[in-house]
């Protein structure tokens, strides 16, 4: 009985310990949503948010045995991971742990003490920062004042969750690219990506590696409404601030789990929880048919998503070209013809092609007479804004030159952003026709046109035949007996004048592209369909005549992809005439000097035509059966087809070389002021150096988007070789870029160029590379490079008569040459 009390005390004691121990325990298995310095996360340990419906924690994926650190919905049966922090650089083994370091940095680390990830916060040591992982999925690092220094969601891998803020542009920096899984277990970074596009802030790609695999509507507001699902309302929007563009969206707050997810298989799905089938449900789909990939119904095709089963078509006035293969897209059933008035057809609900010229402050009445009056038009498109930008433009003018790609005609469903293109077409489609007009007649009437049409080809093909061979004897008699250097072996087509007018409706001023001192140029079609320029010299011109013959004994000597290629000649008459291929997007100087037009120059085309240029000149210099000296190189004469490839073009001023000649000279100057070299501007000697000169300045103009011959442009510098020299003396090349195209490109590419260029523009021809090694040094980026010397600027002199006895008359034209561009 004495004991009894000892014995009642004790048991109380041990119930107490026996709680004490449950409930500390219990905290060390319990789960929050916070990470300390003084408590990091260990493999087994997980932070779970704190409305339950998010966990972080380290995740190994089936049959593998590497780690992650991962986020996942906490209370969704089949583990589904939206952020990954370690992606590219797994824990290989079990002993690791996530902590906050001294700086507020969140390091990840193994057994052995490797950092395999961190973030950059660039705190003071001693800083007392904890992460917290917040209900939204959302992991942020923060200061005990309540600044967020660092978030998972500036930073994520494969999958958008709801006020998620997607960057898609921040400052002038490049558009920021976002990665899929490289596959269902490995959220390493794939081969799909997402990003803005790079040309332009109006629409988004899913690019495979480089090339565009999907591309979204073009944005047609900066505010994009949302739909429902179910009982959700999901609100999305493009939101521009003076520093930031980007996506984001939300949910309603009754709303179940909703993210958008990038695969590794390319496409992105809208998806929502289901409770009742315990899966997720597909809200959206991008892309959702075979045909909505990229440019997959070709050249004016289109992708028609209102049909059960999606397929290509043509728009009304197209045919396909190749049966029911659309890989060629769809052409025209009648070519347009500049000058006369067409007929713009309107195509309802469709998602705008690509490679569109975006011009701005436009109404809607602007935007049709921007495409109106430009004959290489062959679409617009218009919107208008309810919110305006940063700029305040509440317009939205698209224009398109040449093929129209990525077209899609989508449903009526109040959320699509598709809108309508207007395409222009030679005349207005007819009417159909009963059948009996289109069977019957024809069948009637085909055996009595056969009939009439092969007696008038007989007669006719008789006179036409004797015609050209009168024209082809007056060609070869006039050649042989003013060009010692013609090789009368050499064939190569002559074309009737006949075709000629026929082709340029008998030269009529709305073909006219062009006109210079030796004459004009004409759009025609020859056979119909192919597009080709004429150049018609002018009666009575001893240069033309020059220039004719010199085109003409070229023609059968040049063959290089960078060098416009000569169809034919036609002597008729008085009349001269020179016939070229096409190309549909002018010159060089129309796009780079141009502040609308430049823009469409991306850096990676202007370095693709600088190689290119510099290959054509090689061939000129170096592996053509001639060395053929152009002496007026310069951006007007670079013409550009419809992939923006350059071609050299008018060798009206070119000179043959011999095999073993050097040098030469002359005493009738020609060309243009800023593109002469030195000697050649002063004392008429010319080589194949003084094309490496005008190389050089055409190199500086690219980089730069400055006109060599307007140094005003440039304040306290003589032209634009002493700017571009000093800058890159001062270590400034940057400044030099143009501001179009300083968002994406490689300054190590561009300080490369410039540095070459400076290198062609040396005033002793003997320092100057030649072309061959030009083309090496582009072609090899690792090549070190001499140092050039510094340039020597000489003024322009006035052009004299020729009875002043300067035998070096300068002319004063600028355009030496007629460019034959494409309006």
């Amino acid at each position: 009985m004495l004991h009894r009390p000892t014995n009642q005390k004790n048991l109380v004691e041990m119930v107490y310990i026996s709680i004490f121990i449950l409930i500390f325990f219990s905290s060390l298995c319990q789960s929050d949503d916070k990470l300390t310095q003084a408590k990091p996360l260990f493999p087994k340990d997980m932070l779970v948010s704190e409305g339950g419906d998010f966990a972080l924690g380290f995740i190994s994926l089936t049959n593998s045995n590497k780690l992650y650190i991962g986020i996942w919905y906490h209370k969704v049966p089949k583990r589904t991971v939206v952020w990954v922090a370690n992606r590219d650089n797994p824990i290989t083994t079990h002993l690791a742990k996530l902590s906050i370091s001294n700086h507020s940095e969140l390091v990840l680390s193994d057994s052995r003490g490797h950092t395999l990830w961190k973030t950059m916060n660039n705190m003071s040591a001693g800083a007392t920062a904890f992460a917290v992982l917040l209900n939204t999925g959302n992991f942020v690092l923060r200061l005990p004042n309540g600044t967020d220094i660092w978030q998972s969601f500036d930073h994520p891998t494969d999958s958008i969750l709801p006020t998620m803020k997607l960057m898609l542009r921040y400052k002038a920096q490049p558009p920021t690219r976002y990665f899929a899984w490289k596959g269902p277990d490995d959220p390493s970074t794939g081969d799909i990506s997402y990003s803005l596009d790079p040309t332009s802030n109006l629409q988004m790609f899913i690019w495979n590696r480089t090339l565009p695999h999907f591309r979204f509507s073009i944005i047609n507001e900066v505010s994009v409404s949302g739909g429902t699902n179910g009982p959700s309302v999901i609100s999305q929007a493009m939101v521009r601030t003076g520093d930031e563009f980007y996506y984001t969206y939300t949910v309603s707050a009754d709303s179940p789990y909703i993210r958008i997810s990038l695969e590794y298989t390319g496409k992105t799905r809208f998806l929502s929880w289901d409770n009742n089938s315990l899966s997720w449900a597909v809200i959206s789909v991008q892309p959702n048919a075979d045909c909505d990939l990229y440019a997959s119904c070709g050249p004016f095709g289109y992708c028609d998503l209102t049909q059960a089963v999606p397929k290509c078509q043509c728009p009304d006035g197209f045919e396909v070209i190749n049966g029911l293969n659309f890989s060629m897209g769809c052409r025209r059933k009648e070519e347009l013809k500049c000058g006369k008035e067409n007929y713009f057809m309107t195509m309802p609900n469709m998602k705008l092609p690509d490679k569109f010229l975006h011009i701005a402050n436009r109404s809607f009445d602007q935007c049709v007479a921007e495409c109106s009056k430009n004959c290489s038009c062959t679409a617009y498109a218009y919107a208008n804004l309810s919110t305006a930008d940063t700029k305040g433009d509440k317009s939205r003018c698209l224009v398109w030159t040449g093929d129209l790609i990525d077209m899609e005609m989508e449903k009526k469903d109040g959320v699509s952003v598709a809108e309508n293109l207007y395409i222009r077409l030679a005349k207005r489609p007819p009417v159909k026709k009963k059948i009996f007009l289109k069977i019957l007649l024809p069948v009637i009437a085909c055996p009595l046109l056969l009939t009439f049409s092969a007696l008038v080809w007989t007669c006719k093909r008789r006179g036409k035949w004797q015609k050209e061979n009168v024209q082809k004897r007056r060609m070869l008699k006039y050649l042989s007996t003013t060009d010692e250097t013609w090789d009368k072996n050499i064939e190569f087509p002559f074309i009737s004048f006949r075709n000629i007018v026929t082709a340029t409706e008998n030269f009529s001023d709305h073909n006219m592209l062009g006109k210079g001192g030796f004459g004009k140029v004409y759009k025609g079609l020859m056979e119909g369909t192919k597009e080709v320029a004429v150049k018609r010299l002018s009666k009575g011109s001893r240069q033309g005549n020059e220039e004719f013959r010199n085109e003409v004994v070229l023609i059968a000597k040049l063959q290089h992809k960078n060098l416009v290629k000569l169809l034919g000649c036609c002597i008729h008459e008085d009349e001269k005439l020179l016939v070229y291929e096409y190309l549909p997007n002018k010159s060089l100087d129309y796009f780079l000097f141009d502040s609308a037009r430049k823009p469409m120059l991306q850096w990676p085309t202007r370095f693709k035509i600088i190689q290119g240029v510099a290959r054509g000149i090689m061939y000129l210099h170096q592996d053509s059966r001639l060395t053929i000296i152009h002496r007026d190189l310069k951006a007007s004469n670079i013409l550009l087809d419809k992939e923006l490839n350059p071609k050299i073009s008018d060798f009206g001023m070119a000179r043959i070389f011999s095999s073993d000649q050097l040098q030469a000279n002359t005493k009738h100057v020609v060309g243009t002021y800023g593109y002469m070299s030195p000697e050649y501007a002063m004392e008429g000697a010319f080589s194949v150096k003084s094309d490496t000169y005008s190389f050089g300045v055409l190199v500086l103009e690219i980089v730069s988007g400055l006109k060599i011959s307007s140094p005003h442009l440039i304040m306290d510098f003589p032209n634009l070789i002493s700017y571009a020299w000093n800058l890159r003396k001062d270590g400034k090349i940057q400044e030099l870029v143009d501001s179009s195209v300083m968002e994406n490109c490689s300054l190590d590419e561009v300080s490369r160029c410039v540095h070459i260029g400076l290198l062609c523009v040396q005033d002793s021809l003997d320092c100057r590379p030649l072309m061959s090694a030009v083309v090496f040094m582009l072609e090899n980026k690792t090549t070190p490079l001499p140092t050039p010397t510094e340039p020597m600027y000489f003024a322009r002199r006035d052009a004299r008569p020729a009875n002043a006895g300067n035998d070096n008359a300068l002319t004063m034209n600028d355009m030496s040459l007629t460019t034959l561009e494409g309006r």
